[in-house]
């Protein structure tokens, strides 16, 4: 067996979610490093078998459509993964599906029975929505192309959306703190993560993530 390409989760230990995690001794799970070096022995594994690094979770074989994406700079990535797609538009089908449209984001129903009942009385099932700021829209942009390149043209993106970078590289706090620990690259306002340190990069992209630290009512 030799898929074209293989996506590769670390496992979310959610018991408060899912109930038969209950049963899992969390003093048995491995911590951080143990998982980071799991990761780093199925990245290496799979690039000697052939296979290309994807971002953060992804491998795919060299003519895949993904690596073929990566390679000319056109990878996304939606709350699904990694995707060649370009298209603007995602519709979510079933309970807690997440869509995005030209607005913004939406979500079905989270249970089962709820999202049945709307269907079956021909209503939409979508629970709730959020309408995208152009800042939300710049912010995104950044993080997507950290999450697929591993680097991202912070001026570039600014100035494509009519920002000004120093705004978001100055309310980026962590950056300092990441350059520091040799974790990124910073030129000029261009971010590079470095190679060995792609596990991380859900790490470098929150900096840029503005809901991170707001609390809920």
């Amino acid at each position: 067996m030799r898929p074209n390409r293989l996506a590769v989760f670390g496992y979310a230990h959610i018991p408060s979610l899912i109930k038969n995690q209950r049963q899992i001794e969390e003093t048995a799970l491995p911590d951080s490093v143990a998982r980071a070096e799991l990761a780093a022995a199925v990245a290496e594994t799979l690039v000697a078998a052939g296979y290309r690094e994807i971002g953060l979770d992804h491998f795919a074989l060299p003519d895949d459509e993904l690596t073929l994406a990566q390679t000319a700079g056109r990878l996304r990535r939606n709350s699904l993964g990694y995707s060649a797609d370009t298209c603007k538009t995602l519709i979510g089908f079933g309970a807690s599906a997440i869509g995005r449209v030209g607005e913004g984001y939406i979500q079905n129903e989270v249970t089962r029975d709820s999202y049945s009942r709307h269907i079956a009385a021909g209503r939409l099932a979508t629970s709730k929505g959020y309408r995208l700021t152009d800042e939300d829209r710049v912010r995104a942009a950044i993080i997507e192309r950290l999450m697929c390149d591993l680097e991202a043209d912070v001026p570039a993106i600014c100035a494509a959306h009519g920002f000004d970078p120093i705004r978001f590289l100055e309310s980026a706090e962590r950056l300092a703190m990441l350059a520091e620990d040799g974790i990124v690259d910073i030129e000029k306002g261009f971010i590079r993560v470095r190679q060995e340190h792609r596990f991380v990069i859900r790490a470098v992209a929150a900096v840029f993530d503005a809901f991170l630290d707001r609390v809920a009512p």
